[in-house]
């Protein structure tokens, strides 16, 4: 099969998915709180295709182990203190977090190699103050190749103690802010992806040695290879489930994107495995913030990133970055008018329609386009039998053309989506099956749909 026609395939079977997905969050979801107490467990893992892996997590209060690990959620300046107990087989050994970019304090437990560890059924401290807003990893510090491997890695995300003002164009962007402590970082919504792998014949092995009294040895093939790519500890098309879905009770964050024309969407990249992942976002470049909670800035204090139309997501490595998406330069009407149907745009200095509020039909029209057909003859809907358009038309947002035959009606955001995925093709498989692995779906809502938060 051709990169295109698997483009194409992948794209029909996602319209079908789409039409039934619940609506995104558009806020990261996770644990907040200065004083946290987390376990480590082993559970079983879904994956799309009908498969259950067995694996280790951390886990919060609610007692399930989870893949990735809880998102810690704290404040820049707040001491924070991070009890972890050790609910790992005895097999597994000790256990440990290190937390990326904080200098940490570690009490209890037993000394190891790259920090305290808790010893089977036993507890350790940690306790850190973070300096810099971010988004951050933290993972396993004991044996970390098998142990990260197994799923023992996270986010963090530390929130600025002060923030600029921000501005919103649209009334339902409740979660916006800043990612730091510039005007630069000001966003609309933000979302979590945290990239990572699995070794399934390693996972298998480790299974089968779990209830020995260890310590267990890994196959002489581990790390060869991997079977299963996952966004958000989840593999396609579960990604685009919606956050704590009952059918993936130990992979609660879906990572399905939802924008509207002309929002800035903080993206948090994260490397949680042990692989580099090309995370594309496909829909326009994306300007890189911050790399391990660095802002990038010139001499002057202003934004110094480069526009990048893919995240290398390298592991115990974060990237912060802004996307925008508004349809500027497609060449043609995304909203359907043509001359003579009375419609009108009005541009303001950028060239975009906002004189007429954010809930109208075609806010943030780009003018320049206004009128102009589809650079394409599009097929009579009466002689389509597969693949309809998003809303039963090509324009964001109408929803009155007819739709084509045995056609039920698709995707209830009026929306244009897009593609993100790894660029390594292999990546976009389950154990072989395509498509699947590290994918997930940004959807441009028409600027009247409300956005779930």
């Amino acid at each position: 099969m051709t990169k295109l026609n698997s483009i194409r395939v992948l794209a029909a079977l996602l319209v079908s998915a789409l039409a039934i997905a619940p609506a995104a969050e558009a806020a990261v979801k996770g644990i907040t709180g200065s004083s946290l107490n987390l376990s480590a467990k082993a559970g079983y893992v879904s994956v799309a295709d009908g498969g259950s892996i067995y694996s280790w997590g951390y886990t919060d209060t609610t007692g399930n182990m989870q893949l990735p690990g809880p998102t810690l959620i704290v404040t820049q300046g707040d001491t924070v203190t991070i009890t972890l107990h050790n609910d790992l087989p005895k097999a597994a050994g000790n256990v440990s977090m290190v937390f990326m970019g904080q200098q940490v304090t570690a009490s209890g437990g037993v000394s190891g190699e790259l920090t305290n560890e808790a010893v089977n059924g036993g507890d350790v401290t940690y306790t850190f103050t973070p300096s810099k807003p971010g988004t951050y990893q933290y993972h396993s510090g004991t044996r970390s190749d098998l142990q990260v491997e197994m799923g023992l890695y996270g986010a963090m995300i530390v929130r600025p103690a002060s923030v600029p003002t921000c501005t919103t164009m649209y009334p339902d962007a409740l979660e916006s802010g800043a990612a730091y402590n510039h005007t630069g970082a000001c966003y609309d919504r933000e979302f979590l992806f945290v990239t990572s792998s699995i070794d399934y014949q390693l996972h298998k092995a480790v299974e089968q040695q779990s209830n020995g009294a260890g310590p267990i040895i890994l196959p002489p093939d581990a790390f060869e290879s991997s079977e299963y790519w996952l966004l958000n500890g989840r593999v396609g098309p579960d990604t685009m489930a919606v956050d704590g879905t009952d059918t993936l009770p130990h992979q609660p964050y879906g990572s399905l994107a939802h924008m509207h024309p002309g929002e800035k969407i903080l993206m948090r990249v994260v490397g949680g495995g042990r692989e580099m992942h090309p995370f594309h976002h496909h829909g326009n470049h994306a300007r890189v913030l911050a790399r391990d909670g660095n802002m990038l800035l010139n001499g002057a204090g202003n934004l110094a990133g480069p526009r990048v139309f893919t995240i290398a997501s390298m592991p115990g490595t974060t990237t912060d970055a802004i996307f925008e998406w508004t349809g500027k330069d497609m060449g043609w009407d995304i909203y359907g008018h043509t001359d003579g149907d009375g419609s009108s745009c009005t541009p303001d200095a950028n060239g975009f329609n906002t004189a007429v509020g954010p809930g109208a039909a075609n806010f943030m029209e780009y003018c320049a386009d206004h009128t102009k057909p589809l650079p394409v003859a599009l097929p009579s809907f009466n002689n389509m039998a597969f693949g309809g358009f998003f809303s039963g038309s090509p324009y964001l947002g109408d929803v009155s053309s007819t739709l084509p035959p045995g056609e039920g009606g698709l995707n209830p955001g009026y929306g244009f989506g897009f593609m993100w995925h790894s660029h390594t093709e292999r990546e976009l498989v389950n154990n072989d099956v395509f498509p699947g692995g590290l994918m997930t779906m940004m959807i441009v809502e028409a600027p009247f749909v409300e956005i779930a938060e």
